[in-house]
């Protein structure tokens, strides 16, 4: 099991404060450039929609962006596990609710926090934003008024209102209990279910449960006073009542002897050692309570080796992730404008999710978790980054919608939908989240060179307290302590390494090191001293040449090439070396990767060949397939240009070398990337858009790079420096916390 990471007050509040405050921002889908754009967008033309949705109600779906939107809702009454906290504090909770919803399935959502606790108050509220939205996520709203609302919305809307911490835990918790019982080979109906926690959660699951063929008289449900059962009057309410068990059973510990299943909704601690030795063989064990399980899965296996335990922690296998759940079914139910989420299309996002889970895992799964994933006891529910989510789940919910009747508009080609769906895939955030599990597996000892800076500091902090690995900071120990205080992470001095030549027992091994490289070069004894002892770039590079640490990020603080040039004078990272400049360009869920930014100044077609080769490696090893496209400002001959001539040469290189992946050259940019642009071409090699571009000189890269960054606001990530013996990564002087922190995982994770 991981080590759970460690976030610290400081960097929350920084993330959610930089570099703007709050988690997303609205951005215009047509033209707002010229008077005629404006009068399009709003008066007069705005008239000639406006008039069509009074005639054509539907077509509010076809002309605004109602079909694609959602609100997230709270009053702020029972926020995550802290409780009543009100409505304004609820505010980031629902921002973050909102962007996982862009995330994972490409629906736009706003959050809405309504100041007021009165059910009757928030219904007429929510009820009145139905023209605006496509459907309604309630979330953080206390028992038992979360049921009113539910039910009431549920009752007097025409379009889905779902309350996620009932039936987003239900539906996940759903998925993991089918495959339970298929690796068991029990039948749900057979089952003695008991649950803890009688609360929104609990019994949404065994409402969901029940609908699925669990039998209610073989379903136990208890809460803080014990077991609810038939005659019961203490603490009881109508949701409680209708789960009342027939049953001599009064306590928990007196349910659980026979048990087959235990879901737990409830608190940590609330599953003894007794109650599992009580249950069935095979017993599976669903621990949910936040942040720490009833019972932890070594606990339960320490008495229990046969029972299938999850959890909701996302440190322990076969987590209970809402975010499996709820993005999907509201993509399926808007993509066929659904007026409910029925049971229905919950329980067959449940079964989809199953069925998922016991497929063959693709390989870039594998490599965004670290590890080999397989169906079996500790994989019964798939992982919330694995990119068939997308295209397999809101299908099957579709599907289910229009059996049902509650769509207002069927899907017709269900093949097409989705091919759709796979285009909203965004490829960007598994390959980071791949990036982030492999370098956590690796616990590689990072160097970070430049101590004497705020942003570095904070990105080894966070890098360490996040579990990457050690971070070896060179720098002087007053001024690193200084900075760290600065930046209110004064107690993170004692945590980290400080590494100088002050206090290194291996000054004299790096002289003599570095006495043998550049004697011949016209370095003294006296110029080898001044680098070893007093440049931290060099004296970093030899920590890492030596093995004293595992991986180097620098060049936050100094220009990446006067950087490259100073740890060539340790390791051999020249273009004759075959070192490499990769930038990975990240943007509207598109990433593209530009080469060479970094060493090259003016290439031949051996060395593009080269380029591109070391570029491919990038890719693959960030999960990608590659496709390289050799660019000029002719295609494929025209206009005649001896300039261009490298670039088409560079491909018959390729030829020559026999390489095992896609490329073709030389073109333009739009060819290589916009498929129509593409298409004129038939006989292009590619068989999609390039994800490598290779340019002519370093110049052009650096332009294009910087260019992207300012005037379309893309992520950069490098540039990732391929092709040298030692992971060694070299960061932009306008990097942030985050960037570093990036370019220290690529290292961590040997890219390159």
């Amino acid at each position: 099991m991981a080590e759970k990471s460690k976030i610290t007050p400081e960097e929350a509040l920084s993330y959610h404060i930089e570099p703007v405050p709050g988690k997303y921002e609205i951005v215009a889908t047509k033209p707002m450039t010229t008077q005629r754009d404006l009068s399009l967008a709003y008066s007069p033309g705005v008239a000639v929609p406006v008039q069509a949705i009074a005639d054509a109600p539907g077509t509010a779906y076809d002309y605004t962006t109602k079909g694609n939107m959602v609100a997230v809702i709270s009053n702020g009454t029972a926020i995550l596990g802290m409780g009543n906290l009100g409505a304004l504090a609820a505010k980031p909770v629902m921002e973050g609710k909102a962007v996982l919803f862009k995330r994972f399935a490409d629906v736009n959502a706003i959050d809405i926090e309504l100041d007021s606790e009165d059910p009757e108050e928030l219904i007429r509220a929510i009820k009145l934003m139905g023209p605006t939205f496509g459907g309604i996520n309630l979330e953080d709203i206390k028992a038992p008024e979360c049921f009113i609302i539910e039910q009431r919305l549920k009752e007097e809307m025409d379009i889905p209102v779902f309350h996620d911490d009932q039936h987003g835990t239900a539906v996940i918790c759903a998925a993991g209990l089918i495959n339970a019982l298929h690796l068991t080979g029990k039948k749900l109906e057979d089952c003695k279910i008991v649950l803890n926690g009688a609360g929104a959660a609990g019994i949404a699951c065994l409402e969901l449960i029940k609908a699925m063929g669990a039998r209610h008289d073989n379903c136990i449900a208890c809460d803080t006073k014990g077991v609810i059962w038939q005659g019961r009057t203490e603490g009881m309410n109508q949701w409680k009542s209708a789960h009342a068990a027939r049953t001599e059973a009064r306590t928990l510990e007196e349910a659980m002897v026979g048990a087959d299943v235990f879901l737990g909704v409830s608190v940590k601690g609330a599953v003894t050692p007794e109650m599992l030795a009580a249950m069935a063989d095979n017993p599976v064990i669903f621990a949910m309570a936040n942040p720490d399980p009833e019972i932890t899965p070594e606990e339960a296996h320490a008495i229990r080796p046969d029972a299938i335990v999850a959890t909701g922690r996302s440190d322990y296998p076969n987590q209970v992730n809402n975010v499996l759940g709820f993005p999907y079914l509201f993509r399926g139910a808007l993509d066929i404008h659904a007026r409910a989420i029925n049971d229905e299309m919950k329980i067959a996002c449940a079964e989809a999710l199953a069925e998922l889970a016991r497929e063959d895992v693709p390989d870039e799964v594998a490599m965004a978790y670290g590890k080999k994933l397989s169906f079996g006891r500790d994989y019964i529910i798939p992982t919330p980054f694995d990119p068939r989510l997308i295209y397999t789940i809101p299908p099957a919910v579709a599907r289910a919608g229009m059996d049902t009747g509650a769509a207002r508009r069927p899907i017709v080609d269900m093949d097409a939908y989705r091919h759709n769906l796979k285009a909203r895939m965004d490829p960007t955030a598994s390959v980071l989240s791949g990036i982030a599990a492999r370098a956590k597996a690796a616990q590689a000892r990072m160097i970070f060179a430049e101590g004497d800076d705020e942003r570095v500091l904070r990105a080894a902090v966070s890098y360490q307290r996040a579990g990457y690995g050690k971070a070896l900071v060179v720098g002087r120990e007053s001024d690193v302590k200084e900075k760290l205080e600065q930046a209110g992470l004064g107690d993170a001095y004692r945590e980290l390494e400080i590494v100088n030549a002050a206090n290194t027992r291996h000054l004299e091994a790096y002289r003599s090191f570095l006495y043998q490289r550049l004697q011949r070069k016209g370095f003294d004894v006296h110029d080898i001293n001044r680098l070893a002892q007093r440049d931290r770039h060099v004296f970093s590079a030899l920590m890492l040449a030596h093995g004293h640490g595992d991986a180097l990020v620098t060049g936050a603080t100094r220009k990446s090439a006067h950087v490259l040039n100073l740890i060539n004078h340790v390791f051999d990272a020249r273009a004759e070396d075959g070192a490499v400049g990769v930038t990975a360009l990240l943007n509207k869920g598109k990433i593209v990767f530009v080469a060479d930014t970094l060493v090259h100044e003016w290439p031949e077609e051996e060395e593009l060949a080269t380029i591109a080769e070391r570029a491919v490696g990038v890719a693959r090893s960030l999960g990608l397939e590659p496709r390289v496209a050799f660019l000029s400002f002719s295609t494929f001959g025209y206009p005649v240009s001896e300039r261009a001539t490298k670039m088409h040469l560079a491909a018959r290189v390729l030829d020559r070398r026999g390489v095992d992946f896609e490329y073709d050259g030389e073109m333009t940019v739009d060819v290589a990337l916009n498929p129509a642009a593409m298409a004129k071409y038939p006989f292009c090699r590619l068989s999609g858009p390039a994800n490598i571009l290779v340019v002519p000189a370093r110049h052009s890269a650096s332009i294009s790079v910087k260019l992207m960054q300012e005037m379309a606001g893309a992520t950069v990530i490098g540039p990732i420096l391929a092709g040298v013996d030692k992971p060694i990564q070299i960061c932009s002087t306008g990097s942030t916390v985050n960037d570093i922190l990036n370019m220290a995982l690529l290292a961590a994770c040997e890219v390159g």
